[in-house]
């Protein structure tokens, strides 16, 4: 039976339903899948799709995010792709396209991946699955921002996903959404993903300064560095799935919180 479907781009989507052969190019998507109990469906993953592990040992990799192996892809023959706006390049989306039902996701906020996991849900065939990750995420996070005003958490946070040149996340990303969503003011103002140095840095003012797991891996060793120039900031190491993954991830993102909050005061 053939549906169709519109997805967060507003594309029409037509495919075969419910999808058998289903490949998703984007990790946070390939962890929700495997939530939704799509073992056996979900035939291609990224090389960046690594939880849950044991998927990730079994399951063919057709490249990165950004970098797909669409011959690959093609000798596969899926009957559904699932892709994100950010995530993924437009070149190989409208290349894959032409030849697939390629399902794309566009995701700021929590509410966008909140629609997302229920939208999958439609699309695969797993509405009351999706609609109970849901139940949970909702419960968890209007916890999270009970427990924040209650510890009075009121801090401006420098987030920096890269280093050289150092980079930000801005405004309009799912990374400041969820940074608004736990009691902490972005301090810059700029959107997406702008691009600054330690005297910039300095200047900001931040309060807390938290230092990504990815895309860049930042250690120890760069924490140090960044107290040399903002020395009256507190400075952190922190999870980047816990602020960045929008799929299933969310439910450990709450405990991930919980556990974070009281250090925040």
């Amino acid at each position: 039976m053939q549906r169709t479907f519109t997805d967060q781009l507003g594309r029409k989507v037509t495919m075969n339903y419910p999808p058998k052969r289903i490949i998703s190019i984007v990790p946070s998507q390939t962890e929700l899948l495997f939530e939704l109990g799509l073992t056996d469906e979900v035939i291609g993953i990224t090389r960046f799709c690594v939880h849950p592990a044991a998927q990730y040992k079994t399951k063919t990799r057709i490249g990165g995010t950004k970098k797909l192996d669409i011959e690959l892809i093609r000798s596969l023959r899926p009957d559904l792709i699932i892709g994100n706006k950010e995530e993924n390049t437009r070149e190989s989306i409208e290349l894959l396209s032409a030849e697939f039902p390629v399902w794309m996701s566009d995701v700021n906020h929590l509410e966008d991946a909140m629609s997302m996991i229920s939208q999958i849900g439609g699309l695969v065939d797993r509405e009351p699955e999706a609609a109970y990750l849901n139940h949970l995420i909702n419960a968890g996070f209007t916890d999270l921002q009970t427990l924040a005003l209650q510890l009075g958490i009121d801090k401006k946070v420098a987030y920096l996903i890269w280093k050289d040149p150092y980079m930000l996340a801005g405004r309009d990303t799912f990374i400041n959404d969820i940074l608004m969503k736990t009691g902490l003011t972005n301090i810059t103002k700029e959107s997406r993903y702008p691009e600054t140095d330690m005297e910039k840095l300095a200047a900001l003012k931040p309060d807390l300064v938290f230092l990504s797991s990815e895309p860049y891996p930042f250690k120890e060793k760069h924490l140090e560095e960044l107290k040399q120039v903002i020395p009256d900031a507190e400075i952190m190491l922190v999870d980047g799935e816990m602020f960045s993954w929008y799929g299933s991830r969310l439910l450990k993102a709450v405990q991930y919180h919980f556990q974070l909050q009281p250090k925040l005061k």
